[in-house]
């Protein structure tokens, strides 16, 4: 395939045209003449694949609590684990996939990436019309959804490399907001497919409520038919065409990425380093997990490093060729201290994004769907249906909505006032969100009437996202100012791979307390991070002799 060449503003183009030889776009009669209708195309087409990513990886939050009220034959400790496989796994997916784009090349890897969602869509679709098969099946596709959370990566990566530096914060903030709304646009469509036979008998048959669920418009009575396995067959609709979309309107930047190859040997190397990185998430779940799934050694806080170690190892270890060269270069960024203070923030704002996304469906359903009372010898119980349950699934799509709303308007005030202040300032507000949210959790989780707490409940947690959606932006522009345009896509790779274990994270943390009984200490231990990183973000960025001032 011949590159089109865009020099001097005037683009000459030969071949197909996927591929552009020449691309500057800080030149600003370039990018008016030329790059800015390239950019905002790959931009549009990039967005609703993103969506889709989101949607397919986070589902399992909405499935998880539809199995509770279908009666599927697992304890809510097991519910929690499908969510946090997931959420590793799309953590493990980002650590190469950040690298993609410069392997691979931005069309050929998002036109892939989004076609492979069709295989744990599917899947999903098929094992939950057994409910009576083995959990470890269940976990096999939580795990094979990651995929769609490591596509973030490369998204972004692909995106960076488009824009201006003066235009970072919006392009990215549009690109990652617009496609965080995979988790509301999930958390809305999933509960609506399940009610209706989507794909009439090729579908498969219904399951029957056994308990009260709902959706956006309210409850649906128990005794209802749901088809679940719609949580999955809903998505290929979407990725088809958008897999054809990608293919047939995005580019390769040769200036990025200069030896990609022909299509197939890009496709191979990014299932070739796809493939690899499911090597340490299965290992690292296998230890963690608990028996019969895993030996149960290891706690998460071991995993997790153990999980990053082992995918950088095994990535640098097997690329080969032009692509272990191109794999060490990308490395550099480890020996940079901006991407580790970086890193720690982006936990901060996106980590708790995807975090309480993943896991807040099932902890209102476990906090606010029964009643706390004590039995006959003081203990407090948490199992007696509670007559005056809300519809969870009606409101568990808000708080991912206000957050992915927020987050390209993060990323507009960060290119206006500087993306250091803003994160302070969002900082500061999760810090006392944190702590008043786990002081309601604590009321409710000790009441017979847990409903009364629940606006406040809902209320603090919508404060909790929209200051992590700016947060999100603001973090993504200041990346973009300080690192150059070659470095700056694998930091944005590798600082959301990180961050991509909040998904992990937050279930297993929030789902552990309250088991314990104390679902207050997963908020205040939030909020003691998020303030540990308030002062590393004024110590890089907004002290008097900062090492760059408010990027």
């Amino acid at each position: 395939m011949n590159p089109t060449t865009l020099c001097g503003g005037a683009p000459a183009r030969t071949g197909r045209g996927a591929d552009i030889a020449e691309w500057h776009p800080e030149d600003e009669a370039f990018w008016e003449q030329t790059g800015k209708r390239i950019a905002y195309r790959n931009l549009w087409i990039s967005v609703p694949a993103l969506l889709c990513g989101f949607a397919v990886w986070g589902m399992w939050g909405i499935i998880t609590v539809q199995m509770l009220n279908l009666g599927f034959p697992f304890s809510q400790a097991e519910l929690f684990t499908l969510t946090a496989i997931s959420g590793i796994a799309g953590a493990t997916m980002r650590i190469p996939s950040s690298f993609f784009i410069r392997l691979a090349g931005g069309r050929n890897t998002i036109f892939l990436t989004t076609a492979m969602l069709l295989a744990p869509a599917l899947g999903t679709g098929i094992v939950l019309q057994h409910p009576e098969w083995p959990l470890w099946s269940f976990q096999l596709m939580a795990l094979w959804c990651g995929v769609g959370g490591g596509n973030f990566a490369s998204s972004m990566s692909n995106i960076s490399t488009f824009f201006p530096k003066r235009q970072q914060g919006t392009a990215l903030g549009l690109n990652a907001g617009l496609g965080n709304f995979g988790v509301t646009t999930m958390q809305i469509v999933v509960p609506l497919v399940m009610t209706v036979p989507l794909l009439g008998a090729l579908g498969g048959a219904p399951e029957t409520l056994v308990k009260e669920s709902g959706w956006i418009f309210g409850k649906i009575p128990a005794g209802t038919q749901t088809w679940i396995q719609n949580a999955g067959f809903a998505w290929v609709f979407s990725l088809v065409p958008l897999a054809a979309l990608c293919w047939f309107g995005m580019n390769n930047l040769k200036t990025i990425s200069p030896a990609t190859g022909s299509p197939l040997v890009a496709f191979a190397k990014v299932t070739w380093l796809y493939t690899l990185a499911f090597i340490p998430a299965l290992f690292g779940l296998w230890l963690y997990l608990p028996p019969p799934t895993g030996v149960g050694l290891i706690s998460m806080w071991i995993a997790i490093p153990l999980d990053i170690v082992l995918a950088l190892t095994i990535m640098r270890l097997a690329a080969f060729g032009p692509m272990k060269e191109a794999v060490v270069k990308q490395y550099a960024i480890f020996r940079d201290k901006h991407t580790w203070s970086l890193t720690a923030l982006y936990i901060v704002t996106f980590g708790s994004f995807i975090g309480f996304s993943m896991a807040l469906p099932l902890a209102m359903k476990v906090i606010f769907d029964v009643v706390h009372i004590p039995d006959a010898n003081g203990v407090m119980q948490h199992t007696q249906h509670n007559p005056n349950a809300l519809p969870i699934l009606a409101y568990a799509w808000i708080g991912p909505f206000v957050g992915a709303a927020v987050r390209p308007i993060g990323g507009w005030i960060s290119d206006k006032w500087g993306g250091s202040i803003v994160t302070q300032i969002i900082s500061v507000v999760m810090v006392a969100a944190s702590v008043a949210v786990g002081y309601v959790m604590k009321l409710a989780y000790s009441s017979a009437t847990p409903e009364a707490y629940f606006p406040m409940f809902l209320g603090l947690f919508m404060v909790l996202f929209a200051a992590s959606g700016v947060g999100n932006g603001s973090t993504f522009r200041t990346i973009g100012v300080i690192f150059d345009r070659e470095r700056a896509g694998p930091v944005l790779g590798w600082t959301s791979a990180v961050a991509a274990y909040g998904a992990f994270v937050a279930p297993i943390v929030i789902g552990g307390q309250i088991k314990a009984g104390t679902p207050e200490l997963a908020m205040y231990g939030f909020a003691v991070f998020y303030a540990a990183c308030l002062l590393l973000n004024w110590w890089f960025y907004l002290r008097r002799n900062a090492y760059i001032k408010n990027p």
